[in-house]
């Protein structure tokens, strides 16, 4: 008993070419790995509209944007702070041993130590 048959409508049977630079075909080679599909299957849901799944990102790489998000985050408080006109030294000190220790974390990561 073999598989069902599919509607004929449904068939694949049309094969279409196209010529591209290396520059486009590279983008779309890439953008198509990224999210896990064919070259043909990226650009038929490109040409249909069809929604395109998301990207697809490693653990090192969702760690590293939380930890963007904190240095970020300690910078805003660090210039609110800084305009609110209140003076404590100590404070200030502290955040910016946090967010330095932050940003040797990143960098440490994005050299390639974890890639």
């Amino acid at each position: 008993m073999g598989r069902p048959k599919k509607e004929p409508t449904s068939l694949k049977i049309i094969q279409v070419n196209i010529r591209m630079t290396v520059d486009d075909y590279i983008k779309v080679s890439d953008n198509a790995k990224t999210i896990g599909l064919s070259i043909a299957e990226f650009i038929r849901r490109k040409v249909t509209e069809k929604s395109l799944p998301k990207k697809k990102v490693s653990p090192t790489d969702r760690k590293l944007f939380v930890e963007l998000s904190q240095v970020g985050n300690n910078l805003n408080q660090l210039a609110k702070f800084v305009n609110s006109g209140i003076r404590d030294p100590y404070n200030i000190d502290k955040q910016l041993e946090e967010v330095k220790r932050l940003l040797q974390f990143l960098k440490s990561n994005i050299s390639g130590n974890d890639r």
